[in-house]
């Protein structure tokens, strides 16, 4: 049998050990000499690391993808450790759990963005895409071809003001679109508001999206998760001022 595994690269080996077991991980070795490394499993996935002196978090840009036929169940597992580690789910800094997504190029997933700045992607092949966005040509509304670039550069690039800007000239348009579509465009402006400690605006941007809500239908059931994520976060940080 031919195996992967991907070697990452870490500030702090502890505190990328702390993360992973938060999600799940199990240690599986250890070594502090000659150099610092360590082995993570969770079920048939592993994952290595390596203490990289310089390191840092936000220029790094090593990432892995792991494809699984169960992302949901995987979304829900990881997202409940780190809530239960850390009292929260973080929507900025590292490390973080992006969002739950379909993609455009087929596949259903979110990213686990450790300690150190790896991106760990998780992904499932989808047949049938639920969400406006991963079917068909580059056509239809100017606000779903900036959707999608948004998204890009908000959970890729981890450029959340790029997002903003494309999404807002979309946006102030003011073009006719399905209900769907604008309520997804609205829950990812307000996920940016969120990540850039635009508190107050992403309260009014949540005011919104609960005025269309009724009317989105069933095809926006991630969408509807993420404003529960953003309401918890926004009182997260009430409560903490």
């Amino acid at each position: 049998m031919d195996k992967t595994i991907p070697l990452l690269p870490c500030v702090s080996i502890n505190e990328t050990l702390d993360f992973y077991c938060s999600l799940g991980f199990e240690v599986t070795y250890q070594q502090k000499a000659p150099n610092v490394y360590a082995a993570l499993a969770f079920e048939q996935v592993e994952l290595h690391f390596f203490v990289l002196k310089g390191l840092v978090p936000k220029e790094n840009y090593s990432t892995c993808y792991v494809l699984t036929d169960r992302v949901d169940e995987l979304y829900e597992r990881f997202t409940g450790g780190l809530r239960a580690a850390l009292g929260k789910l973080p929507s900025r800094g590292w490390p973080r759990v992006n969002p739950l997504k379909n993609l455009r190029s087929g596949v259903r997933q979110f990213i686990v963005i450790d300690p150190s700045g790896n991106y760990v992607r998780i992904g499932q092949p989808i047949a049938a895409p639920t969400n406006g966005l991963a079917e068909g040509p580059l056509e239809g509304p100017k606000l779903g071809r900036a959707l999608e670039t948004a998204m890009m550069f908000a959970d890729s690039k981890d450029d959340p003001e790029s997002a903003v800007r494309v999404l807002d000239r979309a946006l102030a348009l003011g073009e006719e679109v399905p209900v769907a579509l604008r309520f997804r465009a609205l829950v990812l402006r307000a996920d940016l508001a969120v990540r850039l400690g635009a508190d107050e605006q992403a309260g009014t941007l949540l005011s919104e999206v609960d005025k269309i809500g009724s009317a989105a239908g069933d095809e926006v059931a991630d969408e509807r998760r993420r404003v529960r994520d953003l309401r918890e976060q926004l009182l997260d940080r009430v409560n903490q001022t």
